[in-house]
């Protein structure tokens, strides 16, 4: 993928969310170091406990883009596990035993409308032209990348997608992203992804989100 052509470069101040409640932590979770529901900050999450909030933290990057948006327009944001159970119900999760299918494009941006008056829209074909050009007009984008986008100079995966991040910026060079899993000081808020090594991550689809429905 290459850089589109811009008048500008675009740097939107959105706050930062982690999928976990303690950024700084995200490496040794990742890593196995530490189980999530170690985590000392869990119960921020609105999880009854904190194995609840260890099975739900491992799929909340969906979660976490959301309340990034809502923090930026809204001034604030309810917690990680609230928002994914009101998304369960409204048919964006499907739980079972083991697993959570979703996050589920078009019901999710229909929740993000009918709940919170959000302009949502599901994108299953989004070029990063189209991303630049959205950013460029005020709303944000919600891109399905491989996980190991956190470090994108390392060997690139054998799948795209399967993460959910949260474009924020962009400029000639690179687009800029709030990544839930990525690492403090490195590729957690305003991550600088190069355009011409995006394509190695993104899948090429996601939800456009904007200030009004």
């Amino acid at each position: 993928m290459t850089a589109v052509e811009a008048p500008r470069a675009i740097r939107h101040p959105v706050p930062y969310y982690a999928q976990w409640e303690s950024p700084g932590l995200v490496p040794a979770i990742i890593a196995g170091d530490m189980r999530a529901a170690e985590d000392p900050l869990w119960q921020k999450s609105g999880a009854v406990t904190a194995e609840e909030y260890g099975f739900w933290s491992w799929r909340m990057c969906g979660m976490a883009c959301l309340r990034m948006a809502l923090d930026h327009w809204r001034g604030g944001a309810p917690p990680s596990v609230v928002l994914a159970e009101e998304c369960r119900e409204a048919g964006a999760y499907v739980r079972h035993a083991d697993r959570v299918d979703g996050l589920i494009y078009a019901p999710f941006a229909a929740y993000a409308r009918r709940r919170w008056g959000l302009f949502a829209e599901s994108r299953p074909e989004l070029t990063a032209a189209e991303v630049r050009a959205e950013l460029a007009a005020g709303r944000l984008a919600m891109l399905s990348v491989h996980p190991s986008i956190r470090t994108p100079g390392g060997a690139p995966p054998a799948t795209r997608g399967g993460h959910l991040v949260l474009a924020v910026g962009a400029d000639d060079g690179h687009l800029l992203i709030h990544n839930p899993s990525g690492f403090p000081g490195a590729s957690q808020e305003f991550a600088r992804v190069p355009w011409d090594a995006l394509g190695r991550f993104y899948a090429g689809r996601g939800v456009v989100l904007g200030p009004h429905a």
